[in-house]
């Protein structure tokens, strides 16, 4: 018994000792454990700055405790300055608290608005200021100036305290003179010279033109482009190994600018080998696709068939139900040959719905314009033919740069996103321009509009124009989308005055109002319905006639102003690639009109005109067109002069304005063109860019042989109260031409010059071999 009493005292003292060593152990480590104590701070609370702190096992912060907690405080970017030190069993955290940005502003820059530099930089109001941060700002901005084609821009950041921590951020701006490419240069080169390769980039070296185009502006992201250019220039051209390894670009100080080269690695020439279709998609007869691929055996190679054949396979796979089959190129190259082999495979793809749309560069343009081009939505089944529609649509509007619609990964394997990539461009006009025309003669012109009013696709004109023998004012107004529908609608009032000149012994004056409605029937034919009203008045000035004016002219003069009442319609038909600059396709246009419905004149209106392009190379497109018409009156009325047609350089180039057709030869008069019921005019025109002159700049050569006729003139035969007769020549003659010209679709309008020789021409017709005509200068 005393045995087991002394076991349970010896257990009761083990448990005690235990006991207070644990309380020892405890009050040693709770006297063990640092403290933090934080100075400087005004703004940032203490307890955020402890959180940074994390000590070790033993409740100390060793040197890489602090060394972390000291980078994490930094890296915050709200304090200047951070110094950790301990003083005994305390940390002392010392701060300097960065002062608060109330306003980064820019000044001295020009060429960069405020907005682009915003978006460049990291220094934001409300932020703080890091000194760090503002000179890395500093090389930001350079760096935007310099792809801006500005290398001597200088940037000084400055400070302005309000107190209280509170600063200013002011970057001033010194931006130099522009930096310009003076020179290109292509190293490698054997099949095509300089000049032919500087026509294929957009970067140019410096030229008189440079001032309006930009070429010259050294920019390391458009270099960049252009040696993929070159590189898809050359693989268009039958050098399927070419590669471009290089872009060197050397800074001259005397020239103040760069010299450009290019090294080439150009390779062998390829030829197409065999050109062959697979099909792997049950139910689908290949030999609905045989004719398809642009590519053609033993021809020269061209990557650029490659990829447009797998876009026209992968359409006409979408014509023919099978919107999920997918067409792929796969070449075999044999290079002792000099041949490539060609697959063109046809699988099918996995079943494939769009989740959603996004778009994006929109910066102006709302959304619901670009979506209403679209005939395929979020939930409907990947159609590829649906979206290059949707895609033409876009780039046919005018209203962006570029267009680019790509497909990504969705949210599932069997959906996909659209991506719409646009570049806006300016769709407003502002112009105070004068020029010349052979028609108008001198002429100044006031144009302010917007075919995209406030991103809304709405079009708002207005024109005045005041010439040597033509002024006039004209306002217009559309909507594509009239009420939510594929309906246009549109109304223009207008104002027109012409006055005596040397192609007419008379003026005129008209004014009135057009209201129309457009709708697509489908892709490529559309139905335009109009109904204009309008007061014509033909007009005799005595002090500028040289003899006594033709009987037609003064019978129209004398009869006075007259109301025109008209309906009308016109039936596009048009399978044109690029409306502004088509390369391929058919564009037809049948217009009629019937007037006399209220008003003063009867007659009915019957014009036709056909446009047929064909690109005969990457260079040259071939332009074939015919035009005619036919007007008669109705209702025992005969056609007001006014409204017949008249031959000039617009039919046949080489002529003067009413310089061909029915014409008075009595006399003692005018001697006036009086104008035909009927014409006809064809034109055979090829239409080439300019070696060693880059796409962008706008600039054409043509080459042109036209030929046409205006005949049948229905007027007065007979002087009133004689029986002498007008000596009217009316003979179906055909006039012809042949010429050349050049068009400059220039930044202020289009600007076109030719000089056209006549082959076949009446005794009485009148030439002008030289014309021309502007929008501005």
């Amino acid at each position: 018994m005393r045995q087991c009493r002394a076991r349970v005292r010896r257990g009761w003292w083990s448990l005690l000792a235990a006991t207070l060593a644990l309380i020892i152990a405890a009050a040693g480590t709770a006297q063990a454990r640092e403290t933090i104590d934080v100075q400087g701070n005004r703004r940032v609370d203490a307890e955020t700055v402890r959180s940074y702190f994390h000590a070790g096992p033993d409740g100390r912060f060793d040197e890489a405790a602090r060394d972390a907690a000291l980078k994490a405080l930094l890296e915050t970017r709200l304090f200047d300055k951070v110094t950790i030190e301990r003083a005994g069993e305390r940390l002392v955290v010392h701060l300097a608290e960065a002062p608060v940005l109330d306003r980064v502003a820019f000044e001295g820059n020009k060429k960069i608005q405020d907005k682009d530099l915003t978006a460049v930089i990291e220094s934001k109001p409300r932020g703080p200021l890091q000194r760090a941060v503002v000179q890395a700002d500093v090389g930001r901005i350079v760096e935007a100036y310099r792809h801006a084609g500005r290398d001597e821009v200088a940037v000084v950041p400055q400070i302005i305290s309000h107190g209280n921590d509170r600063v200013d951020l002011v970057y001033v701006v010194t931006e130099g003179k522009k930096t310009t490419v003076r020179q290109i240069n292509f190293e490698g080169n054997r099949v095509f010279g300089k000049r032919q390769l500087a026509a294929v980039i957009k970067t140019s070296a410096t030229n008189m033109l440079s001032f309006l185009t930009g070429g010259d502006e050294y920019d390391p992201d458009r270099i960049a482009a252009d040696r993929e250019q070159l590189r898809l220039y050359y693989r268009s051209k039958g050098y399927a190994d070419v590669s471009v390894p290089s872009a060197k670009a050397e800074y001259d100080p005397t020239t103040h600018g760069f010299t450009l080269t290019f090294s080439i690695e150009e390779g062998p020439l390829y030829h197409f080998g065999d050109i062959n279709i697979v099909c792997n998609v049950p139910g689908l007869d290949p030999e609905k696709l045989r004719g398809l691929p642009l590519a053609r055996s033993g021809a020269v190679f061209d990557g650029n068939a490659l990829d447009k054949t797998t876009d026209v396979l992968a359409i006409e796979l979408a014509k023919l139900g099978f919107p999920f089959a997918r067409a792929d190129s796969r070449t075999t190259r044999d290079a002792a040959a000099k041949r490539i082999d060609v697959t063109f495979t046809i699988d099918q793809g996995a079943r494939t719905y769009v989740e959603r749309i996004e778009i994006h560069g929109n910066m102006r343009t709302r959304g619901y314009v670009i979506r209403r081009e679209f005939d395929i939505s979020e939930g409907d089944a990947y159609n590829k033919a649906l979206i290059d529609r949707a895609e033409r649509r876009l780039k046919n509007l005018n209203y962006f740069k570029t267009v680019k619609i790509s497909s990504k990964p969705g949210s599932a394997q069997d959906r996909v996103v659209l991506d719409v990539e646009v570049a806006e461009q300016s769709t407003g006009d502002f112009a105070i321009s004068g020029g010349y025309s052979t028609t108008d003669g001198l002429l100044a012109e006031l144009k302010v509009g917007d075919r995209n009013f406030l991103g809304s696709g709405k079009a708002v004109n207005f024109s005045g124009t005041y010439g040597q023998y033509a002024r006039g004012i004209d306002l217009s107004a559309s909507e594509p989308y009239f009420l939510g529908t594929r309906v246009s609608a549109g109304i223009d009032l207008y104002d027109k005055q012409s006055y005596a000149s040397s192609y007419q012994s008379y003026g005129s004056n008209t004014y009135g109002a057009t209201v129309q409605f457009g709708t697509p029937i489908n892709e490529q034919l559309g139905v335009q319905y109009r109904y204009s009203i309008y007061n014509q008045n033909l007009t005799l000035d005595p002090t500028s006639l040289t003899a006594a004016p033709s009987l037609p002219i003064l019978q129209a003069a004398l009869a006075g102003p007259a109301w025109v009442s008209a309906a009308g319609s016109t039936v596009t038909y048009s399978t044109l690639d690029d409306n502004k600059n088509p390369t391929s396709g058919i564009k037809s246009q049948l217009s009629q009109d019937l007037a006399g419905l209220g008003g003063d004149v009867n007659f009915l209106r019957t014009t036709e005109d056909v446009r047929y392009y064909h690109a005969l190379n990457d260079d040259v497109v071939g332009l074939v067109r015919a035009q005619g018409g036919y007007i008669t009156g109705w209702g025992g009325q005969e056609v007001p002069l006014m409204n017949t047609f008249f031959g000039g350089p617009t039919m046949v180039r080489g002529f003067a304005p009413n310089g061909f057709g029915p014409r008075d030869l009595t006399p003692g008069t005018t001697m006036d063109n009086v104008g035909g019921s009927m014409y006809w005019a064809t034109t055979a025109e090829l239409q080439s860019a300019i070696p060693g002159v880059p796409k962008e700049y706008g600039l054409k050569a043509l080459a042109f042989v036209d030929a046409g006729s205006v005949f049948g003139y229905s007027g007065p035969t007979i002087f009133p109260g004689s029986a002498q007769s007008l000596q009217v020549a009316n003979s179906n003659v055909v006039r012809s031409s042949v010429g050349v010209g050049l068009t400059w679709d220039s930044p202020f309008g289009p600007l076109g010059v030719s000089y056209a020789v006549p082959l076949s021409k009446a005794g009485y017709d009148v030439v002008q071999p030289f014309g021309f005509s502007a929008g501005g200068f």
